[in-house]
């Protein structure tokens, strides 16, 4: 049996080397990677899909990521901050409140503790949308002063407007002896199973992807944009308007979007389900700066709804090679949608934006910048609106019943980390393997 690979990101690359089949993986740029790609450009590295650090609760996963990398790693520990009125607060919030203002520590304790109350009394009604969930879990403080203008920052949605399918192990959720002591001042973490991550120590994230293919190149075609999927006599024929290639199976990895565009005759209710899901785009700005060392910082989160990028990191923290010898460099992150303003605006007006507000809010001086510049990702985050379930059960039934497998992030169209991808691949590929017994 031969397998069509549709998309060669990180997903498709990981069923690649993990399927025990005739396997080929188009991809329609030069290379591979999807949002797992770097840029390198005058002795700097950035990984311009956003931020990644390699990390994972599944020691199968994990295990995997550092064999592939062999020595091509170094390891970390999380130095993360949340900057609120001028303060850099320790990540994730609730374990930094002892970092606030007195009146907002005692608020966000105060209010934590009299909502746990509540729920003990049965005095809380069950959350039926983020927004609840977050004032459910964490009280009025928490939630008012970090939780809902940063999510809804990164999300770029009214919380009240999303679903909770995602929640589960995505958002912290700290123990009250945790939350009491932050506020004390008595050092604890939370999220440890991200405490210490890993990072390539030389070529970026995307050297994860070059390593996952080093073995399996002879399955990937590049430059080979899918423009139209047909079923004949119980084959897959898959064209670029130039070669077609014929499959006994497809395995998309593609945003659901592309994948009806190259489909015929998909009906209509499909394409409604498709054409309302709601996902974020990025935008990333890379700086790099004329000193040796800006912080010791790992990331930091922005909740400021005056500010643009919500995320900013600081790559050359991750790793020295990524950044030449005597200069540092960080990476901004912005969500939006393709409709907005900035979507379409000039790359040097958005780096001369985001560059300034850094150096307003004293994270960088402007001064030192030596280099920038600006990416787009048309797909980024996931967003599980209130209609997610319902929408998602009629693109599952209908792939389901034309044969046409789904894996990955936006596939599957759901919030996957990369550790989260390469185990959907994972088990995608030991179901195939073990039918093929």
């Amino acid at each position: 049996m031969k397998i069509g690979i549709l998309g060669g990101g990180l997903t498709g690359v990981t069923l690649g080397y993990f399927l025990n089949y005739d396997v080929e993986i188009l991809e329609k740029n030069k290379e591979t990677g999807g949002l797992c790609r770097s840029l390198q450009d005058e002795g700097f590295t950035f990984d311009y899909g956003g931020s990644h650090i390699i990390f994972s609760k599944d020691k199968e996963v994990l295990s995997f990521m550092l064999a592939v990398l062999g020595d091509n790693k170094v390891q970390r520990r999380r130095n993360a901050k949340i900057l609120f009125k001028g303060n850099y607060v320790k990540y994730p919030f609730e374990n930094g409140l002892n970092d606030l203002p007195k009146e907002d520590n005692f608020e966000c304790l105060y209010y934590y503790i009299d909502n746990l109350i509540k729920r003990e009394q049965d005095k809380s009604n069950s959350p039926k949308n983020f927004k609840e969930w977050i004032y459910y879990t964490f009280g009025k403080g928490i939630a008012e002063k970090y939780m809902i203008p940063y999510n809804e920052k990164i999300w770029n949605t009214k919380s009240e407007q999303m679903s909770l399918e995602w929640v589960e192990n995505r958002v912290p959720q700290p123990p009250i002896e945790d939350v009491i002591k932050s506020s004390l001042g008595i050092a604890t973490e939370g999220y440890t199973h991200q405490l210490h991550f890993y990072y390539p120590k030389e070529g970026g994230i995307q050297s994860l992807i070059k390593s996952i293919e080093s073995g399996i190149k002879e399955r990937i075609t590049p430059n080979f944009e899918v423009q139209s999927i047909r079923k004949e006599d119980n084959k897959w024929i898959v064209s670029n308007n130039n070669k077609e290639k014929e499959f006994d199976m497809v395995i998309s990895t593609l945003h659901l979007s592309d994948l009806i565009n190259v489909l015929k005759d998909v009906p209509e209710n499909v394409m409604n389900a498709i054409n309302n899901l709601k996902y974020n785009s990025l935008i990333t700005v890379m700086i790099g700066l004329d000193i040796p060392k800006l912080n010791d910082f790992s990331w930091l989160y922005i909740p400021d709804k005056d500010i643009k990028t919500h995320r900013v990191s600081f790559p050359s923290n991750y790793s020295e090679e990524v950044a030449p010898n005597g200069k540092s460099s960080v990476l901004a992150e912005i969500t939006c949608s393709e409709e907005e303003d900035i979507w379409n605006r000039k790359d040097d007006n958005i780096a001369n934006e985001v560059i300034d507000d850094l150096h307003r809010l004293k994270i960088i001086d402007k001064n030192t910048v030596c280099y920038s510049k600006v990416k787009r990702s048309k797909y980024a985050y996931v967003i599980y609106d209130l209609d997610y379930i319902k929408k998602m059960q009629v693109i599952y039934r209908y792939f389901n019943e034309i044969g046409i497998e789904l894996c990955g992030r936006f596939s599957e169209f759901k919030y996957l980390n990369m550790d989260a991808c390469i185990k959907s691949a994972m088990n995608k590929a030991n179901e195939l393997n073990r039918a093929k017994r």
